[in-house]
């Protein structure tokens, strides 16, 4: 048993500790941090209860920080390629992705009103790490910041989120087994109308006697409840709503950042992020009208060719052909973070008293067992 796999480092149960059944091998620690080079940091901000006051609070916020190799490697280039399923929503830099096919420094993911102020951040913080002036290809950089909404929890008109809180989830980055659900700037969210917010997983895949890994990260903060379906069965239509809602479903949104150690080029990268929406619509995503469902694919490989601004470049990449496995791995991984983000959760109360309640374990377990579904964990 492999226990990084069915909990988390706090002892949250995760979702295949709870006896769900998923496709495909995971990594060692099921994990985004799975593909080496790959640090995850969280700042989360959780005080005050009652009534809104704006700029008092309450707030439950908070600031998820990716590094593509690693925090001590901040300022390192990574191939990219991105892709907008649902565009009510905002990441940073995808111009300058979709234009060079990279990008440079950290992925900062937070609540919808900070993200301006944390990708200001870490452009500044990246120019105390490098002089501008000495980087090669351009005298300047375009972070990566990503958001979705928690309003409905916390009080964003409020902006609680500071600089110093940047900084404390990059200072925060680590690899191997990392917290998910009410973390980072997956604090204030919510996910099929239960509590969501930060889940992980990976997958390995075997090509050219070699074996690849594939981690995806989200930030889960959509769904209707009805539309939940969890191992192919309709759970939400058996969990109907018994409270008023805290306010409009669709108002929420997913960000999903897929990486991968496999060499891959910015064309086929945008194609692994296509391949998202597919791990969203497994549990019940339809990409709603109020939705921002954005996503970006990284590899770590070819590393020093990304950064290389001059002469012929040496690359190595995958041919076509094993593509599919790849896609099958992307959407595995995302199916399984996305129900990680709501089995390794609490039930959270926020502002005015509102109530978001943790997806009932044991009353999905017996659903699952009735329909032969439910892995029996020793």
């Amino acid at each position: 048993m492999n226990a990084p796999h069915f909990r988390t480092p706090s002892g949250k149960l995760r979702a295949r500790g709870a006896g769900i059944p998923f496709t495909g091998k995971p990594g060692r620690w099921n994990a985004i941090t799975d593909v080496q080079g790959v640090e995850v940091g969280y700042c989360t901000l959780i005080k005050g209860e009652g009534p809104l006051v704006v700029g008092k609070g309450p707030v439950r916020t908070g600031v998820t920080a990716v590094f593509a190799h690693g925090r001590a490697n901040a300022n390192a280039a990574a191939f990219a390629g991105h892709f907008s399923m649902s565009g009510n929503g905002e990441m940073t830099g995808m111009a300058f992705v979709e234009e060079r096919g990279r990008f440079d420094g950290p992925i900062t993911i937070t609540n919808t009103h900070s993200c301006g102020l944390t990708r200001d951040v870490t452009a500044q913080w990246l120019f105390s790490q490098l002089d501008a002036s000495a980087k090669l290809d351009q005298p300047f950089w375009l972070p990566v910041a990503a958001e979705t909404y928690d309003g409905a929890l916390s009080d964003i008109n409020g902006h609680h989120i500071k600089p110093e809180h940047v900084l404390a989830a990059f200072d925060d980055a680590r690899s191997g087994p990392i917290e998910e659900g009410s973390v980072g700037g997956g604090t204030g969210m919510r996910c099929y109308e239960f509590k969501g917010g930060s889940g992980t997983a990976s997958r390995l895949v075997d090509y050219a006697g070699r074996q690849w890994t594939v981690g995806a990260f989200v930030q889960s903060n959509f769904g209707k409840r009805h539309l939940l379906h969890i191992a192919g069965i309709p759970i939400g239509a058996e969990i109907p709503i018994d409270a008023p809602l805290v306010s409009d479903a669709e108002n929420g949104s997913i960000i999903v950042i897929v990486a991968t150690d496999a060499p891959m080029l910015p064309h086929q990268l945008k194609r692994i992020a296509r391949r998202a929406s597919y791990g969203i619509a497994r549990s019940g995503g339809i990409a709603s009208n109020e939705s921002g469902d954005l996503f970006l694919a990284f590899s770590t490989a070819n590393q020093a060719v990304v950064e290389q601004h001059e002469g012929l470049l040496a690359i190595e990449a995958l041919a076509e052909e094993p593509m599919s496995r790849f896609y099958e791995a992307t959407i595995e991984a995302v199916d399984e973070a996305i129900l990680n983000s709501l089995f390794a959760n609490e039930t959270m109360v926020g502002r005015d008293g509102r109530i978001v309640p943790h997806i009932p374990i044991p009353r999905i377990q017996a659903i699952l067992r009735r329909h032969g579904r439910l892995l029996e964990i020793p």
